[in-house]
């Protein structure tokens, strides 16, 4: 069995900070770490290897410094590694990323990808079914459990609002997994020292095999304008009136606020 685990950078948000005077996030100086989504989805293919000696390669788009994650992954148990990074790829949103790991899979051997949820820097939990889209594979997402039975079929706990369905499949898909679900392994000391042995391959966008427009800022229809922390609200106001006084309170409170 051959797995890939899509992971990526993300700064670490107890410590994010916004530019007051561009609004977006700063990110110089600021903590790096691995996707908490991503590293648990990274357990269970880890886990997987554990039980069925599958072959698990990591694979994450982003600057160079997100070299660090890939060598987290090796000295957590992963076998190989890979590193989109180009110009090119500069300023994707949801669509054009997904549509260059899509294009990077389609380079690979792999029975199963396996992604985190969403990335705690965005929060669209959009990038892994994307994927699935663009490959032409089934997507199952929200996985709280997954479970091999060592020939072809794969049962999955997947959480939904109000409980848990229980599905199976066969064959190729695609799986966004919660960090909640498992408890990522620590790094072990010779994983640390045999990460840094071993070589992770840098992909540029040549490599994809796809026209330059559909990737990076290029090949994204949507683009953020501006990042803003939450304001804190004024506290309500009770008011205990029949149904005729309140429809005058309200229409009164929204010609205050200049919405009518």
């Amino acid at each position: 069995m051959k797995i890939l685990v899509c992971i990526k950078q993300v700064p670490d948000t107890t410590e994010i900070k916004i530019d007051p005077v561009t609004k977006t996030l700063v990110r110089d100086g600021v903590p790096a770490i691995m996707n908490p989504d991503d590293k648990g989805g990274l357990e269970f293919a880890l886990q997987l290897k554990d039980k069925f000696g599958a072959e698990v390669t990591v694979i994450t788009m982003g600057l160079p410094q997100a070299d660090l994650i890939l060598r987290e992954a090796f000295a957590m148990g992963a076998d190989k590694a890979i590193l989109l990074t180009d110009r090119k790829l500069g300023g994707a949103d949801t669509l054009a990323t997904s549509k260059a790991l899509a294009c990077a899979a389609k380079q690979l051997e792999w029975d199963l990808i396996i992604a985190g949820r969403q990335a705690i820097d965005g929060d669209t939990a959009q990038v892994g079914p994307e994927m699935a889209e663009h490959l032409g594979i089934p997507q199952i997402s929200y996985v709280a459990g997954l479970e091999y039975d060592g020939k072809k079929k794969f049962t999955v706990k997947k959480e939904n609002e109000d409980g848990y369905q229980i599905l199976e499949f066969e064959g190729k898909a695609l799986l966004t997994c919660l960090a909640s679900a498992v408890k990522p392994r620590y790094m072990s000391v010779s994983g640390i020292v045999d990460a840094y042995d071993k070589e992770v391959e840098i992909w540029g966008a040549d490599k994809l095999q796809v026209e330059d427009t559909q990737l990076g800022l290029k090949g994204s229809p949507t683009k953020v304008v501006k990042s803003f922390t939450k304001e804190l609200k004024q506290p309500g106001e009770i008011h205990e009136v029949d149904a005729e006084e309140a429809v005058e309170l309200i229409v009164a409170k929204l010609k205050e606020k200049h919405i009518i």
